[in-house]
């Protein structure tokens, strides 16, 4: 008896592990996104980015000025990148998101402060993403302090007993009371229109696959693309009521507005849709049922939360997690998305974005179309 029961476990095991053999994409997934996540959380995600883009205004040339921008810099927060002629330019750098923060030293700095007077420099930061924010605003007033001790020597010596010798004041733009949902609810949207569109599209074919509908369609006089086509256009509607329900509730409920072009933001958000919906279709072309397609969902999933900005701060990964999230969609709907409700910005400053996800649509849609021939024939 118990030898039978034995014989009977067995095969059920062997039946299984072939089961599994046969799966490849199940088995995949079962390594490939702990291995995924580990690597993401262990070597990409960095709450503390360094190293910010600064464009610096500086009226005044002495040793004095130089050594705070030294200062400020050896922080390691800031790196000097830019240097605006105007503060029209420099408010242009940080409406497009090309800088972190702008540094303006006026003309009368090194005077006041030999004077003993509060000498003031001008930080203006990009507060809609507080976290980024908020350690480099927070380490710029000791280092200037520490850096001017130095050099206050001989007749200055006597100034270094005065307390606030330098008056920082920061200006947080877009965000000035530093909340969280003012950067977190627009970059919702973005995850929540990826994780619906890529998954309702994946599933919605490999159902047809699975229920043998599939060959009932492809016996119709239709082309791969009309069918293409036609699978997409009603989530295409789908994903704009998600859209209009959102940003209603984002009003009434956030009281997060939109600051800048709704018909840009509309441009854009319908691209973005496109796109997630052309990956979907490209998963449903390379699955073969409905559990394959949910778990490969996931490889876009996951990677469009840690990668894009949405979680951590965009520069405070490392480069090369950078590069990875430059190709997935939702980086790029992001900047557009947070550009435009928040920062109001116009079609000059998020025209790159649009193009990127322009690109992206014309590629993917170019591998579905080829993978669903080969597939289907």
């Amino acid at each position: 008896m118990t030898g039978t029961f034995w014989r009977r476990l067995l095969a059920i095991i062997i039946k299984e592990a072939q089961q599994l053999r046969r799966d490849r994409l199940t088995f995949a997934m079962m390594f490939g996104v702990p291995i995924m996540q580990l690597l993401l959380f262990g070597y990409a995600i960095d709450t503390d980015p360094h190293h910010l883009p600064t464009a610096v205004i500086t009226a005044d040339d002495s040793t004095v000025t130089r050594t705070t921008l030294a200062a400020l810099q050896s922080t390691g927060y800031m790196s000097f990148t830019h240097r605006p002629g105007s503060q029209a330019e420099a408010s242009k750098l940080l409406q497009s998101g090309e800088v972190q923060f702008v540094v303006t030293i006026p003309s009368d700095f090194t005077r006041r402060l030999v004077r003993g007077e509060r000498a003031q420099i001008l930080i203006d930061a990009d507060a809609t993403d507080p976290l980024a924010a908020a350690n480099p605003l927070a380490a710029a007033q000791p280092a200037i302090e520490q850096a001017l001790a130095r050099d206050l020597i001989g007749p200055l010596a006597a100034l270094k007993s005065k307390p606030g010798r330098v008056e920082l004041v920061i200006q947080r733009r877009y965000n000035p009371e530093g909340k969280a949902r003012l950067n977190i609810v627009p970059g919702l949207l973005a995850v929540i229109l990826t994780m619906t569109m890529v998954m309702m599209t994946a599933l919605a074919v490999t159902r047809e696959r699975e229920r043998g509908t599939m060959e009932n369609l492809l016996a119709m006089p239709v082309r791969p693309i009309e069918v293409m086509i036609g699978k997409i256009l009603p989530y295409i509607a789908i994903g704009s009521v998600q859209v209009i329900v959102i940003l209603v509730v984002s009003r009434v409920l956030f009281d997060v507005a939109i600051e800048g072009d709704p018909g840009l933001l509309g441009l854009g958000t319908a691209l973005f849709i496109t796109v997630n919906l052309a990956i979907g279709f490209t998963i449903s072309t390379v699955t073969q049922n409905q559990l394959q397609a949910m778990q490969a969902s996931v490889f876009i999933l996951l990677p469009s939360i840690l990668l894009s900005g949405f979680m951590f701060p965009f520069r405070g990964m490392p480069q090369w997690a950078q590069w990875l999230g430059e190709v997935l969609p939702a980086t790029h709907f992001m900047r557009i998305v947070r550009g435009v409700m928040l920062k109001g910005a116009g079609i000059s400053e998020v025209a790159l974005e649009l193009v990127a996800l322009t690109l992206l649509l014309v590629i993917v849609s170019a591998l579905a179309i080829s993978r669903y021939r080969v597939t289907l024939d």
